[in-house]
């Protein structure tokens, strides 16, 4: 795609061209909905961190116990000597990096607003339905079977490919381990969750944050909801991903070789809402850029979604109809990120 074509869709470049103090009125909130930058809660520690190295030891019931009370009670917790090799995550950060430097003209190839398409370079969230824009530009790649994506990523930087494939594989692998652990913990066959998913999928959104001129009236992403199975997150050293608990955000700083896991939608599903789909939110500064690689494992386009039939009682009633996460996926990208939770249109 040639330059002359290009009227500053992506945010990236319009910052470096700009260089403004103040950002575009498409990108402010109202102001009983900005974040508040001074009343965020913060520590080095603010969800659960488990050792996986203990999973493959005598201890593995302790740790399948620990990821159960995490998707119980946070949604959301980390992960350390998880398996996946320090120069591969550092690798993975590097390239990403790399490929939001690349001149626009070379960038502008991946470029779609069509969610369905299985390689895109896009803006803010869903730029077809929001209202508000978010502070972030990003490359989703669709990542498994990784045979046949692959081939359709970009070829620059050299080695993306690579580097990104390999990143991908290990994090499958992860993924699967965790399916294994939170189905235990919800007292079924560990092959349950996988299982569930039918033959799978896995996407990635690798995210550029650039700096913003007036963090306080923006966000980089706003609260939401994954649609997905589990997500696991990537971050760089710069803080800015929060987690809603108990009507609060909390900071969930960065930890070296730590993986970040949120459970995802249909996991809050197949769990008949044991474990809950927690919001999150991405907000931004005006010093640093920041890179975060989110990998989302996800059911199969065909995989027919509904709560497992043991864990629904008297207590805990069915929360939701049955449905394809073909059928789920499309309503997801109809909607306002910002405004409306798809989950809510599937519930009994």
């Amino acid at each position: 795609m040639c330059c002359e074509f290009i009227n500053m869709v992506l945010l990236s470049d319009m910052v470096r061209r700009e260089r403004s103090s103040y950002i575009p009125s498409s990108y402010v909130w109202p102001k009983n909905e900005r974040p508040n930058l001074l009343e965020m809660e913060s520590s080095d520690v603010s969800i659960p961190l488990i050792d996986l190295h203990e999973m493959d030891d005598h201890q593995h019931s302790l740790v399948v116990k620990a990821i159960g009370e995490a998707c119980k009670s946070e949604g959301f917790f980390m992960v350390k000597n998880h398996g996946i090799p320090d120069i591969v995550l550092s690798e993975m950060l590097r390239i990403s990096k790399e490929y939001f430097k690349l001149p626009e003209c070379e960038r502008m190839k991946a470029y779609s607003d069509d969610p369905k398409k299985n390689v895109r370079l896009s803006t803010s969230c869903n730029v077809k339905t929001e209202k508000i824009a978010s502070w972030r530009d990003y490359l989703r790649l669709h990542c498994y079977p990784l045979e046949d994506f692959i081939h359709q990523w970009p070829s620059n930087p050299y080695s993306f490919q690579e580097i990104v494939g390999e990143y991908c594989k290990r994090v499958r692998e992860l993924a699967l381990k965790l399916l294994e652990a939170i189905s235990e913990s919800l007292g079924r066959e560990k092959k349950y969750m996988e299982k569930a998913l039918g033959k799978q999928g896995q996407h990635m959104a690798i995210n550029y944050y650039p700096p913003c001129p007036q963090p306080d009236l923006t966000f980089g992403l706003p609260g939401h909801n994954d649609p997905n199975a589990i997500t696991i997150l990537l971050q760089d050293t710069i803080p800015g991903l929060q987690v809603l608990r108990n009507g609060k955000w909390l900071a969930v700083n960065p930890l070296p070789n730590t993986l970040i896991i949120n459970i995802g939608n249909q996991i809050e599903v197949l769990s008949n809402g044991r474990y809950k789909s927690v919001l999150h939110r991405a907000i931004v500064n005006k010093d640093n850029e920041r890179i975060s690689v989110a990998t989302f494992y996800c059911p199969s386009y065909d995989a027919v979604i509904e709560p497992a039939r043991e864990l629904i009682d008297e207590e805990h009633p069915r929360i939701t109809k049955t449905f394809t996460y073909g059928e789920y996926y499309d309503q997801f990208w109809t909607l306002d990120l910002q405004s409306e939770s798809c989950l809510d249109l599937f519930k009994v």
